[in-house]
């Protein structure tokens, strides 16, 4: 079942599609949150900075199908966990006393 589902068809000019696009191409330059332009409405959407896409073009019965499908999940994809904090207290203790001893080695009795 599709959470939600916008579909609109229509006759367009040239111009009128390339303005769509467009406006497209400027909410993705953004990203985040975007709103796009779409008679009768708009439609907001957030964006994130990695997508997935799909091109395909169609010829038949004399019409070409040009199909451009931007994917991307709704939720944010987990980051891997940082080093704990033991990792790095055990790295730190050891450099320190690393450079203890070479202080002590340099001083004068």
């Amino acid at each position: 079942m599709t959470d939600l589902k916008f579909e609109q068809k229509r006759s367009l000019s040239r111009l009128e599609a390339a303005d769509q696009l467009t406006a497209l191409a400027a909410a993705l330059r953004k990203g985040g949150d975007a709103e796009l332009e779409l008679s009768p409405g708009t439609l907001s959407l957030r964006i994130p900075d990695d997508l997935r896409s799909e091109i395909e073009v169609e010829i038949d019965d004399g019409e070409i199908e040009l199909e451009i499908e931007l994917t991307w999940p709704t939720t944010t994809p987990k980051r891997k966990k940082p080093p704990t904090k033991a990792a790095r207290t055990t790295t730190g203790a050891s450099t320190s006393k690393t450079r203890n001893t070479r202080r002590s080695a340099t001083k004068k009795p």
